[in-house]
């Protein structure tokens, strides 16, 4: 064993305070580095003469690569330890990102592409750090990082049409290599614990009862609806506002304060969901948030900021539900994990089609309004789910738990 082994062996455990640094700063990597493209698609799509549809990709192939990616995290963190792992995951999203702002139109896609490998990586494992370094915190954790990434976001957001003004798109875009780069600062004083994944974290589904199972399917469309809704807002909600008479700054801006009001629920939310047994009047409200706000969008747009903060506390506080109901509505640590591979295995392959089939609607009729009208139509939908999957039950059992 060489010397360096031997101290690193015998080193000390970091603080604390240090290892939740480091959660903190690599969450907000997790989400802004890729959605913050939203407010530049229209730029993206003069420079390259790409259709909606085809601008959309940008948004859907991280998705896409969210599904085939993260049931192998897993094995590799296994393999190499969780540190490792979520070090290469960071690595993985500065490459993506340097490559996305190269120039040519390949290295845009190729780059959108890596981004999403590195962040898939990070989805999937960084949830395992917590919940093995800091279990009786976890929820407390959970609200402070999902805070972290909505503020990035909405930060990012705010900046790249600015950025894009003052520089050109791709400076804007490599701009965003600040925060994973930041985030390996911090972690590479943990690279000598090589610890294996958590027990918890989700591995790639082997069908069984819970693919069976009616309450599974109805929490696994609840998540998949929610996010397809909130990924095609979130693609083209600058468009969207830029069509109606708002400047791309002014566009921009509010996207990010979309972005923001995405993280805040958790702080209403996590503590209602600990106490009560049955979410579906607060499932069922949060949709009803999100379907406000569209209306609010298509027939009154000058009070868009209304409208954007409601969606995002809605369509977020769902998001925040949604990935509780995994493990509210399962017995089993087995079975907890199987619920988690189903829903996001085909929940990030329904939203990953919202960008381009909404893109696609667009440039078929002509307007952003057919656009409006069926995410509203989504939102109804979700309400309906939501009499499902919100009810006090659990994959397996016959009733409801009684109150």
């Amino acid at each position: 064993m060489s010397v360096l082994s031997k101290m690193s062996s015998r080193a000390r455990p970091l603080n604390p305070l240090w290892v939740i640094a480091g959660i903190l700063v690599f969450s907000t990597t997790l989400r802004g580095t890729f959605t913050a493209v939203g407010p530049l698609l229209g730029v993206l799509r003069d420079t390259f003469g790409m259709g909606a549809s085809e601008a959309g990709l940008l948004i859907t192939l991280p998705l896409l690569v969210f599904c085939v990616v993260s049931p192998f995290a897993a094995l590799l963190a296994r393999e190499y330890g969780l540190e490792r792992a979520l070090l290469l995951a960071l690595l993985v999203m500065i490459g993506g990102i340097l490559v996305r702002s190269a120039g040519p139109s390949w290295g845009l896609f190729l780059g959108t592409c890596l981004l999403g490998a590195g962040i898939a990586l990070g989805n999937t494992l960084l949830p395992s750090l917590i919940k093995r370094d800091f279990p009786d915190q976890l929820t407390k954790l959970t609200a402070i990082y999902s805070i972290a990434m909505g503020i990035a976001s909405a930060f990012g957001s705010a900046a790249v049409v600015p950025l894009a003004h003052s520089f050109n798109w791709q400076i804007s875009l490599a701009a965003f290599v600040v925060l994973p780069a930041a985030s390996v600062l911090l972690w590479l004083p943990q690279l000598y614990r090589h610890t294996p994944v958590s027990p918890g974290t989700a591995t790639p589904p082997h069908g069984g009862a819970v693919w069976r199972s009616p309450l599974a399917w109805q929490v696994t469309l609840f998540f998949g609806v929610n996010s397809f809704v909130y990924y095609a807002i979130t693609a083209w909600l600058p468009s969207i506002l830029v069509a109606q008479g708002f400047s791309s700054t002014e566009a921009g801006s509010l996207h990010g304060i979309m972005q923001l009001a995405t993280a805040f629920p958790a702080l209403v939310i996590v503590p209602i969901v600990q106490r009560a047994k049955d979410q579906r009047g607060l499932a069922i409200g949060l949709a009803a948030s999100g379907l406000i706000a569209l209306v609010g969008l298509l027939l009154m747009p000058t009070f868009a900021l209304l409208w954007v903060v409601l969606f995002g506390f809605g369509i977020g506080g769902a998001f925040i539900l949604a990935l509780a109901f995994i493990g509210l509505r399962t017995r089993t640590a087995q079975q907890t994990a199987s619920l988690s591979g189903m829903t996001q295995s085909i929940g990030y392959l329904m939203s990953a089609t919202a960008p381009v089939l909404i893109g696609a609607l667009r440039d078929k009729l002509g307007s952003w309004q057919p656009a409006l009208v069926a995410c509203i139509a989504l939102c109804a939908v979700l309400a309906l789910l939501a009499l499902g999957a919100g009810r006090s039950l659990q994959i397996g059992t016959q009733s409801a738990s009684k109150s």
